[in-house]
């Protein structure tokens, strides 16, 4: 006997119900945690290193009274973490 479109809607919303259990569970272990810290660390590191990269390379080509070395890393630093807040939150959700 064929399936009805509501008994399919009613194992299909059981699956995603099973799914998402599964993902939730699986969220906390180690692993998982292991690599959440390692992704927050990359968003802060990538633009701060970024930043300096960029800062030296404007340093060597233009002199000026500030150091763009400086500022840029602060910059990357900002904006890394404001990235990494962001990616928190939106674990967390």
């Amino acid at each position: 006997m064929p399936e009805t479109p509501d008994e399919r809607m009613i194992r299909e919303v059981g699956a995603k119900q099973e799914r998402m259990i599964r993902a939730r569970d699986e969220k906390n272990n180690l692993w998982s945690s292991i690599a959440v810290f390692g992704s927050v660390g990359w968003s802060v590191a990538i633009p701060t290193v970024l930043g300096v990269v960029i800062g030296i390379w404007i340093d060597s080509r233009w002199h000026s009274r500030f150091s763009w070395a400086v500022m840029l890393l602060v910059g990357g630093l900002v904006l890394g973490c404001v990235n990494a807040w962001m990616q928190i939150s939106r674990g967390q959700k």
